[in-house]
């Protein structure tokens, strides 16, 4: 009889609860469902800080649309937000006026690569800002992926045991077959676990992060057009 069948025979009359079968589950389905509680334990670690930083980054966008259509000057606000590190709306409007301030500074007289150079600089801050609030998203899609799979792995493992056991007892009965199939079917439940909250999240944090990103792109189109038309301003007076 080799290690693996004595390993599973060793189990009749054994511990059926759930702490009990994964102690009695070999190296390979043990090493699965560490792995699957060590995902399932990050997967929500990221769902609780995705959740609050989005809720932060909202009252932040609430705050700055006040505060710019408040009536303050833009050169009030760009003094306000320069001195200080800033992020969403706050962030893309600070970028721009600082391309439009350095242009000014330097005698730029192209209004078009004014606009452009705006324009760019927004599209930067902006792209920077999306990989903030898509970041991890990516362990989300892979757990709710792979998850199930790798249980799947650790329950063929544990089966493969198990007729391996009732090959070298040479008994079918229950109490030979039940215990190791308990074991492998909980690498399944393990994985399943962590995956149906990882994909319920993926989705959600993805539709929140897609909201936020048309909040910014919105702002970003307002704000490049209302420097437009000073640009515009500007370039008559200069005539």
């Amino acid at each position: 009889m080799n290690e693996v069948a004595q390993t599973a025979l060793a189990a009749h009359g054994s511990d059926m609860s759930l702490l009990g079968l994964f102690w009695q589950a070999g190296f390979i389905v043990k090493l699965v469902m560490i792995g699957l509680l060590a995902a399932s334990v990050w997967t929500w670690t990221i769902i609780f800080d995705k959740l609050a930083r989005y809720a932060a980054f909202r009252r932040q966008l609430n705050n700055f649309e006040n505060n710019f259509w408040s009536g303050q000057s833009l050169e009030e606000l760009y003094q306000t937000l320069s001195d200080r590190k800033t992020s969403g709306m706050g962030a893309l409007f600070v970028a721009a006026m600082r391309e439009w301030k350095k242009s000014f500074e330097k005698g730029a007289r192209s209004p078009i690569g004014l606009q452009q150079r705006i324009e760019k600089a927004m599209d930067v801050t902006l792209a920077r800002e999306m990989d903030g609030l898509e970041s991890r998203l990516g362990f989300l899609a892979t757990v709710g992926s792979a998850a199930p799979f790798v249980g799947l792995f650790g329950t063929v493992v544990g089966i493969m045991t198990s007729f391996q056991a009732i090959a070298a007892s040479e008994q079918t009965s229950l109490a030979v077959v039940a215990p190791g199939i308990a074991e492998a079917l909980l690498a399944t439940a393990i994985g399943l676990v962590a995956a149906i909250p990882a994909v319920v999240a993926y989705n959600k944090l993805t539709a929140d992060a897609g909201k936020l990103g048309m909040r910014l792109e919105a702002f970003a189109d307002e704000f490049s057009a209302i420097l437009s038309r000073q640009i515009d301003e500007r370039s008559s007076q200069a005539r």
